[in-house]
């Protein structure tokens, strides 16, 4: 849940992908709780920099980033259909947040040499969540 949820504004799942083989039948729930954090979201296009920048005084704590592709309506300018139909190719990362967390700014490119290949042939995007926080915060 929290590859397909965090630093989203919707979310929506499908119950029996937590447990596909439940032998229940009729209606099932799925009960979670959830913090809705302030955050700044930002997505860049494969082979793009992303610019991560907060106010003086304040430093960047990513929340989440993800590389690769979810939906097949991001980033497709100038793209055949064939990069960008596979939209099941997300791979969690922590190299945005090491790199950038306790920095006032920070650029980080969104190529496969950083962040590895999740799907080959696919056009991808880095999309992150992240906050500006006071230093004296946790990160």
């Amino acid at each position: 849940m929290k590859s397909r949820c965090d630093g989203r504004t919707v979310c929506e799942l499908n119950a029996n992908v937590f447990n596909p083989s439940d032998s229940c039948t009729g209606r099932k729930y799925l009960q979670t709780q959830y913090n809705c954090l302030l955050a700044n979201h930002l997505i860049t296009c494969e082979h793009s920099v992303a610019h991560l920048h907060c106010d003086e005084g304040l430093v960047i704590s990513v929340y989440t980033a993800d590389y690769g592709r979810r939906d097949k309506t991001t980033c497709i300018y100038g793209r055949p259909a064939t990069q960008t139909q596979n939209d099941n190719c997300i791979n969690p990362t922590s190299k945005v947040a090491l790199s950038c967390n306790g920095k006032n700014t920070c650029n980080i490119k969104a190529i496969n040499s950083v962040f590895g290949d999740p799907c080959v042939g696919t056009y991808k995007y880095l999309e992150l969540a992240y906050a500006c926080e006071y230093h004296d915060q946790p990160l």
